[in-house]
């Protein structure tokens, strides 16, 4: 409710949805008769109704699904005003590989003595560390494919709850199960039914970009349903585990990768002036200096991650305009049609009384009906269906595309105001019916 007080867009979309929405309202307590006829004229080529009724509802679902990814990615790249996160990884390398010290100068454990920040900037709650695991189910490297990769987030299972984008509701008794049980593993849906596994069942995992590093798992609960659907989340421990018992395993050396293992490291803090202060610590702190780092926003390192899909970005804004424009003509197509072919009926209209404000307004009032009560029924379908199934399928890391609950105000403006500007001139032209030159042609 509070992104509908302070976004523009947002607002007119309200007005263009709740204005008509109550005139029709209002419309139907007053003259219910009218209303009743609006109705009836629409069930009088009940085919070509609901012609319009499909093509408006497509064209409506596929808006809502453009706007949908379009308004997430805005949302991962506007800046917060407070409570906010920063990224600390490498800063001359991409992808950021880090030694696991980098982790425990900035980890405000309580009992951590190497925490160089200050404790009232970083509370425990407010961090996070990430390494990323990536193996595959088939030993065979010939036969490995997508469908039996599995992706890990390894971390601390503490952090998850606390840190870990909507996943704050997690079940307790699943990170105790992480905890308890070093090799278990939570694992998404999808990930899951491609591996065909369940819960409780063992995996073994062998290394891709950590070779010879192969772990058995034994997945002991699914991810919530939405961006997490494809990954998996491991215990730091027994990554560690593993990496110490390949030095075992080779007289001693270490794995090639092993003092580069950690990626990323997520810091909370409360508000921009805290951020710059941790920040400046951070960048500026001698026990980085072999391996230095760099801090940003997530929302900064979010914008500069879809920098190559601005574009694309670009041509789905345009290319809702193009479907808007499109709905505006179908239903002009529509009502024109239906306007030449009661040109008698609203001349008979007239003689009866009736005056050309009440045909201008019959007229609309059957373009507005079908557009607004086809724009609310897609768009309730839209987010009902992709929120049932964890969102919209596009495939852009771990970003979940929820159709939001504006989704609705969407549907209901995009039905009305379409068709309102696709049947003024229709409506106007029935207003506008000459009596004698009506009956002249029938004469």
């Amino acid at each position: 409710m509070t992104d509908l007080l302070t976004n523009p867009l947002l607002i007119l979309c309200a007005v263009v949805a709740f204005v008509p929405l109550l005139a029709g309202l209002v419309l139907a307590a007053l003259h219910g008769k009218m209303f009743l006829l609006v109705v009836k004229n629409l069930r009088r080529n009940l085919l070509r109704t609901v012609l319009t009724t499909v093509a408006i509802m497509f064209l409506v679902f596929m808006v809502t699904v453009i706007l949908t990814v379009v308004y997430t990615l805005d949302l991962f790249t506007t800046e917060k005003s407070k409570d906010f996160k920063l990224i600390v990884m490498e800063r001359w390398q991409l992808p950021s590989q880090m030694p696991p010290t980098h982790g425990k100068y900035l980890d405000p454990d309580p009992n951590n003595s190497q925490f160089i920040l200050d404790r009232k900037d970083v509370t425990p709650n407010d961090y996070m560390s990430w390494s990323f695991y990536a193996g595959s189910t088939e030993p065979d490297p010939k036969k490995r494919n997508l469908e039996n990769l599995a992706f890990f987030f390894v971390m601390n299972p503490r952090h998850i709850r606390p840190m870990m984008d909507e996943l704050g509701d997690l079940d307790p008794q699943l990170v105790e199960a992480l905890l308890k049980n070093r090799q278990g593993c939570l694992m998404g849906r999808e990930r899951m039914e491609a591996l065909n596994r369940r819960v409780g069942e063992p995996l073994k995992v062998y290394g891709l970009n950590y070779k010879d590093i192969d772990l058995e798992f034994r997945i002991v609960g699914q991810l919530p349903e939405g961006r997490y659907n494809k990954n998996a989340i491991m215990n730091e421990d027994y990554f560690a585990q593993a990496m110490d018992q390949y030095a075992l395993k080779n007289n001693g050396k270490k794995h090639p990768l092993d003092m580069k293992r950690l990626n990323l490291i997520w810091l909370r803090v409360p508000d921009d002036e805290t951020y710059k202060r941790v920040a400046a610590q951070v960048e500026q702190a001698s026990v980085f200096a072999d391996r230095p780092v760099k801090c940003e926003t997530a929302s900064s390192a979010s914008s500069r991650f879809l920098e190559p899909f601005r574009d694309l970005l670009r041509i789905m804004k345009w290319l809702v305009l193009a479907i808007l424009i499109s709905m505006s003509l179908v239903v002009a197509n529509a009502i024109s049609i239906s306007v030449r072919e009661r040109q008698t009926e609203m001349a008979v209209l007239k003689v009866l009384g009736y005056r050309p404000r009440q045909i201008l307004g019959m007229v609309l009032g059957e373009s507005m009906l079908v557009g607004g009560s086809s724009g609310l029924l897609a768009s309730a379908l839209t987010y009902w269906l992709f929120n049932s199934i964890g969102g919209i399928p596009f495939p852009l890391l771990w970003f979940a595309f929820f159709v939001p609950w504006h989704a609705l105000l969407w549907g209901l403006a995009m039905g009305f105001g379409t068709s309102l500007l696709g049947s003024i001139l229709p409506a106007w032209s029935a207003r506008s019916v000459k009596v004698s030159e009506v009956f002249a042609k029938v004469a």
